[in-house]
């Protein structure tokens, strides 16, 4: 036969090194990419990285909540005006519109404390408290007893709580990007 057409490989070892070869040449190469693309062996922090950061750091800061004194309860009015107007001015999704005698004289008819339950805890399309959870149950005791005497009702409005100590959350950044917050409690 002819020596042109065999292979070069003559015995087992041969084999197993050129297998061998075949995978661990491949991955020495890449490893030496992506040593070469990442910069090598990791550096300390130079004045070009702190001019960076200086010049990628926020431009302001994020203030969740600001309070000097106690949070002083609304009325049943303000709270109306400010989170049940949305629905109960137009009538969206089924509410009562204000001041609507036929509609109301339902719910006035079930009490008062039925009432309150289903405007703390929600009934039907409505959420909870409105949706507004930061809402006490007097605070939406007062809203249903303005609405409900808009429609005819003489119901009493509750007693408004004492004053209620709040919390101011403030976060920020320093000037190389670090995020902090900081929480202090006023009565």
């Amino acid at each position: 036969m002819s020596e042109e057409h065999s292979s070069p490989i003559k015995t087992w070892q041969q084999l197993v090194v050129v297998v061998v070869a075949a995978f661990v040449v491949p991955v020495i190469v890449i490893a030496m990419l992506a040593s070469l693309v990442s910069g090598g062996a990791k550096r300390a922090a130079s004045a070009d990285d702190n001019e960076l950061l200086a010049r990628i750091r926020p431009v302001g800061t994020v203030e969740l909540a600001k309070a000097s004194s106690p949070r002083v309860a609304l009325s049943g009015e303000q709270v109306y005006v400010q989170v049940c107007k949305a629905c109960h001015e137009a009538g969206i999704a089924g509410a009562h519109k204000f001041g609507d005698k036929a509609p109301w004289s339902k719910v006035i008819a079930q009490g008062d404390k039925l009432t309150y339950e289903h405007a703390i805890k929600g009934i039907r399309a409505m959420p909870a408290k409105g949706g507004n959870p930061d809402l006490t149950d007097v605070e939406v005791q007062a809203a249903v007893v303005h609405m409900v005497n808009a429609a005819g009702a003489t119901w009493k409005a509750p007693a408004a709580p004492a004053a209620v100590p709040t919390m101011t959350v403030a976060v920020g950044a320093d000037r190389t990007g670090a995020v902090s917050a900081q929480a202090a409690g006023s009565e």
